[in-house]
């Protein structure tokens, strides 16, 4: 793997030049986000996430979530979006609450397994949102972990990716580790909860309830 080393607290579109690259090239990045470090494609090149599920030995019918830089570059893609899901995004954006949405067009359906549906978020993790804002639009963030082990919290704990060339890992430091993000689907007229995580559903309830 290739280390590219950025300031957590400092860094800036320019700094992620080489990720860009890497992202355009339909190699891996692995980055640091506000739970634990994570794994990035081009979401619409199916043989970069067909890489993606092979690295991690992942099952094919099991989706991989997005990350985006703002609430802007989500309504950038175009997918309906409901009064509640912007409640959401504006009470808990940037942060661990994970959005159900249609899959934007263009994106691989190797992402969403075929459901036709994803989920997307604005991470509280200034690393992880630069990267985005750099790449121009969402990517993936699934746990860059191999399916079934623990996921890391810093880049030197990523050893399964040691002997890979085809990943540049983006090293900006320990991630807070934590529960993942709480996952919604708000599409329809009652909220549902898809995965219990770090933002308690009683406070979800609440923000949409007023």
């Amino acid at each position: 793997m290739t280390v590219l080393t950025v300031d957590p607290v400092s860094c800036r579109v320019e700094d992620f030049r080489d990720a860009v690259e890497w992202l355009r090239a339909g190699r891996i990045v692995a980055f640091p986000t506000d739970t634990f470090y994570g794994l990035a494609v081009d979401p619409a090149s199916s043989p970069a996430v067909r890489d993606l599920f092979r690295l991690k030995g992942r099952q094919a019918e099991v989706a991989v979530p997005l990350i985006a830089s703002s609430l802007s570059q989500v309504e950038s893609l175009g997918v309906p979006w409901t009064a509640a899901m912007k409640t959401l995004a504006r009470t808990f954006w940037p942060g661990p609450v994970s959005l159900i949405c249609e899959a934007p067009a263009g994106i691989s359906p190797g992402v969403h397994g075929g459901a036709g549906t994803v989920a997307i978020r604005v991470p509280d993790h200034r690393v992880a949102r630069t990267l985005a804002d750099a790449w121009g639009a969402p990517i993936t963030a699934t746990s860059a972990n191999r399916s079934g082990e623990p996921a890391v919290q810093s880049a030197e704990a990523l050893t399964f990716l040691a002997a890979d060339a085809a990943v540049l890992v983006v090293d900006g430091g320990m991630t807070p580790g934590g529960a993942p993000s709480t996952i919604v689907d708000a599409r329809g007229e009652t909220p549902v909860l898809v995965r219990a995580g770090a933002i308690a559903w009683n406070r979800v309830l609440e923000s949409i309830q007023g």
